[in-house]
């Protein structure tokens, strides 16, 4: 028999030679190529816009890009590097330490000396420290690299204000349903980079659907379309209800805590009831227990709103809000949450004061400013002879033996400060009595003490 020949290379297929943009994710492969194929940020790279022409030009500046994840902020980069001819390198701050990031300049510093311009994309800029940022700065002063950096955390909070001064920050957005839909349908129509190859399917519904649970992230929209064409594959290509049923069944809104969003919703949570908003301070309360937040954070932030805004215009509120903080310990989660969803409630619709925050803020300000003032005689504690016969609690007068049970003419002030008047009461709730009573009492102190009617 004779010997078979051993097969070519032409005959058999190289496994190095693997198409490895087949291996990457469905988000990667449809990641835009041109500016006109980026999804959302309308504002930012709207025709004619300083940035768009910036980077049509090719003479692009040194940046931050702040926004939430998925928005297309190493997109942006990517093509930042595409329409300026530069070569694009990207490090993450997550997974990067100083060694690397020297390693990145000094290849940029070479590739600039060849007289090629380099673009660093550093993903989660803000989780570098202080001097891993400047290590950037010489860089960029000259002109080595084109520094892009990407944060969802408040620049000004999160950043060395030397970087800053040496770039420019782009706010982008959330990207919208809309949009996210029409990112959703190109990739089920594109053949090379897509899903079109497979004939898959969804209907309007079905992918409205998955673009409101993205939550303004067109990578996560495309991760779940990706994951429900392959379930689908098996139900004949089409995305059904039932399908989306396994896809979305554990999704989740964005919510970071400790981050950007936990503080502008909590703001937002106080605002309301502050603004005695119940429908908004509650739809505020669920966003935050549904991204995650510690209820028992919100419970504090809950009495904190009790005793700053509500005061004594319902004393009522601050019990109401250690009752709800005291019954989520005891239920838990998720009947607890009704509690606070009660007690959320309450504080936005009941009247509102600051009049006692304000007060003591006051108060604050004054032991400050004059330090450390002598307890007037006529107050001291005298337990002991020699305190007696030093002048301690001489003649002070017993309230309760007072007409109508008040010493109008006694001080109660250091005597180099004369009487203060710190809390004024609101006309709302409680405090309408109160003031009425406090009003009176100060005039008649005010005469009794020769200070004239205040």
């Amino acid at each position: 028999m004779p010997r078979r020949s051993a097969p070519t290379t032409a005959d058999t297929p190289d496994l190095l030679s693997v198409d490895r943009s087949a291996l990457q994710p469905l988000a990667e492969r449809m990641r835009p190529l041109e500016l006109d194929d980026m999804v959302g940020q309308r504002r930012l790279l709207a025709e004619g816009s300083a940035l768009r022409r910036a980077i049509e030009s090719g003479h692009v500046h040194s940046m931050i890009l702040w926004g939430p994840p998925g928005c297309g902020k190493t997109t942006l980069a990517l093509l930042l590097a595409r329409y300026s001819d530069a070569e694009f390198r990207a490090i993450s701050a997550v997974l990067s330490g100083l060694p690397e990031v020297r390693k990145v300049l000094a290849e940029a510093e070479h590739r600039f000396a060849e007289g090629r311009r380099t673009v660093l994309f550093v993903d989660e800029v803000h989780r570098f420290n202080k001097v891993q940022q400047d290590a950037f700065l010489p860089h960029i002063e000259r002109g080595t690299i084109l520094f892009v950096g990407a944060t969802t955390e408040n620049p000004s909070f999160e950043l060395n204000s030397a970087l800053l001064s040496r770039c420019r920050v782009h706010v982008l957005e959330a990207v919208s349903p809309e949009d996210i839909e029409h990112a959703l349908r190109l990739a089920l129509a594109d053949s090379t980079r897509g899903l079109g190859d497979r004939d898959v399917r969804a209907s309007d519904a079905c992918l409205s659907q998955i673009a409101r649970a993205a939550d303004g992230d067109v990578r996560r929209a495309l991760t779940l379309l990706e994951i429900a064409a392959e379930l689908a594959a098996g139900e004949g290509g089409e995305i059904t209800e039932a399908t989306l049923l396994q896809v979305l069944a554990d999704r989740t809104r964005r919510f970071d805590k400790g981050g950007e969003q936990f503080y502008d919703q909590i703001s937002a949570l106080h605002k309301s009831v502050r603004s005695s908003n119940p429908d908004a301070a509650l739809y505020w309360l669920a966003r935050m227990l549904d991204g995650g937040c510690d209820p028992i954070y919100l419970a504090r932030r809950l009495t904190r709103m009790a005793v700053e805004d509500i005061g004594l215009a319902d004393p009522r509120a601050l019990q109401m809000a250690t009752d709800a903080w005291d019954a989520y310990d005891r239920l838990g989660s998720p009947e607890g949450e009704l509690a606070l969803a009660q007690l959320t409630l309450y504080l936005a619709s009941t009247a509102k004061s600051n009049a006692a925050y304000t007060a003591y803020k006051m108060a604050q300000r004054d032991v400050a400013e004059h330090g450390t003032q002598d307890v007037p005689l006529h107050l001291r504690n005298a337990p002991t002879r020699l305190m007696k016969s030093l002048g301690y609690g001489k003649d002070y007068q017993y309230d309760h033996d007072a007409e109508d049970g008040v010493a109008l003419g006694q001080t109660g002030f250091p005597d180099a400060m004369g009487e203060r008047e710190y809390y004024q009461p609101v006309p709302r709730g409680l405090e309408i009595k109160l003031k009425e009573k406090l009003d009176r009492l100060r005039s008649a102190r005010a005469r009794a003490q020769g200070r004239g009617d205040s």
